[in-house]
């Protein structure tokens, strides 16, 4: 069974979820307990699988269904389901600009506000789209957001702030399209200030606002310090390039596996970027302090952490695309559909692009996998979805009453703790080697 490293700090014989659960499960918010939960079984075998049979010597294999979850870094790889809601839509083929709006260090624990998180969320991701729609309304022209909402920094602290993509032009009031490549990033900084401020004091219940009204105070005499309106490099390309960047960052979760450096049961070990060198660090944390970073991060239930506003918005889209028709006729066509600008990943492709092996060939004869049917766990027990023919229900069946055996989940579950043992870091082994190879007097 294969178990990557997050699943190890989660789930091995030191039970650091399950402790930190029992330790803490009056605070923890029931998304976070479902995701985990998710993640937990993912690739398990017992909670369902795929059936394929090779089309030239037709040997079989059965793959394991993935939790699909927020929180699981191996199904976030590849087309994930914050950028599915983007590349479903279309977008206008004009200049776009990458946008980023960040708040000041001292006021990040206020979007922690359990009875507040998801007002104050919703309404740093409206008040940031606002600011630039207002900006292109003194000019006549309706733009089009693409907003996403992150919560993490590089070394996993609280760090919310917006990244959008922004057409550089709008609409006119008489229905033309206009070009207007301009962003006054440092005039725009302050009315964000302002926005921000003012949202957490409509938001929050006179009683909290005194609570927090010293951080308030601070984040206002510090003229601005912490709140940015800016873009990074490369942020202004053609529209197939910015996609491609932008998904690729939209995607990620708070950290990839290929950052987690050292496990050894006590502490993780991963490296980070810092932003004020450039340089590559490394930063080490307690386990229990580890997932809790890691876990506020998920967002909560029902969540919209892409919003679209103006043109993109879905309330006015296709009046737009009425409004655009004679336009589109003078530049041929002006509407583009993501999905073919960035044709999503299916699992094969994922898989191949992540371990470098293509799961669908195979190794005997060369021929491709052909999908045949799927097992689902319902009720308790493993039963047969989809069945292409009576062949691959029959084995299915056999296959299905194999792994509800004892003897199987024993083989597994032995399995699963090597896996564990492969990633966790070994002290004790690490000094028998270096001990080893110093020189005999």
């Amino acid at each position: 069974m294969k178990t990557n490293m997050l699943q190890t700090i989660f789930f091995d014989d030191y039970n650091n979820w399950d402790n930190f659960l029992k330790k803490h499960t009056r605070r923890i918010r029931s998304v976070v307990k479902a995701e985990v939960k998710k993640f937990r079984y993912c690739g398990d075998y017992s909670k369902g699988y795929r059936l394929f049979v090779c089309e030239g010597c037709n040997d079989t294999r059965i793959s394991p269904l993935m939790c699909k979850g927020k929180f699981c870094p191996t199904c976030s790889v590849g087309e994930s389901q914050r950028w599915a809601e983007v590349v479903t839509n279309d977008l206008f083929v004009v200049k776009h600009r990458h946008v980023v709006f960040t708040i000041d260090e001292g006021l990040r624990d206020i979007f922690l506000m359990e009875a507040y998180r998801k007002q104050l969320l919703k309404g740093l991701m409206d008040e940031a789209s606002k600011i630039v729609m207002n900006f292109y309304g003194k000019k006549n022209l309706q733009v089009g957001i693409i907003s996403a909402l992150h919560t993490f920094g590089s070394k996993l602290e609280y760090n919310p702030h917006v990244h959008m993509v922004v057409t550089m032009g709008g609409i006119t009031t008489d229905g033309k399209w206009e070009d207007y490549d301009y962003i006054p990033f440092t005039m725009l900084r302050k009315y964000w200030q302002n926005a921000v401020l003012k949202l957490i004091r409509r938001v929050l219940s006179p009683w909290d606002k005194k609570k927090v009204q010293h951080k308030l105070q601070a984040a206002y005499t510090k003229n601005g310090e912490g709140f940015y309106v800016n873009a990074p490099k490369r942020s202004q390309t053609n529209l197939k390039k910015l996609l491609e960047y932008i998904s690729r960052y939209m995607k990620r979760g708070p950290i990839a596996l290929s950052r987690i450096i050292m496990y050894d049961g006590e502490q993780v070990m991963f490296k980070y970027k810092d932003k004020r060198t450039n340089r590559m660090e490394t930063m080490t944390m307690q386990v229990e302090e580890f997932i809790a970073s890691l876990i506020r991060h998920i967002p909560d239930k029902y969540f919209k952490t892409i919003r679209r506003y103006g043109i993109y918005s879905r309330r006015i889209k296709n009046v737009m695309r009425l409004i655009l028709e004679n336009y589109q006729k003078i530049i041929h066509k002006m509407l583009v559909n993501a999905r073919k600008v960035l044709k999503p990943k299916n699992w094969a492709d994922r898989i191949t692009e992540e371990f470098g092996i293509n799961p669908l060939e195979c190794h005997g004869c060369g021929e491709y996998f052909e999908y045949m049917g799927m097992s689902v766990r319902k009720n308790g027990y493993l039963k047969v979805q989809y069945a292409k023919n009576e062949d691959a229900r029959k084995y299915m069946l056999e296959e299905n009453k194999k792994i509800e055996e004892k003897e199987f989940k024993t083989k597994q579950a032995e399995k699963q703790k090597k896996a564990y043992e492969a990633n966790r870091f070994d002290w004790e082994r690490l000094r028998q080697v270096y001990m080893s190879e110093l020189p005999y007097d």
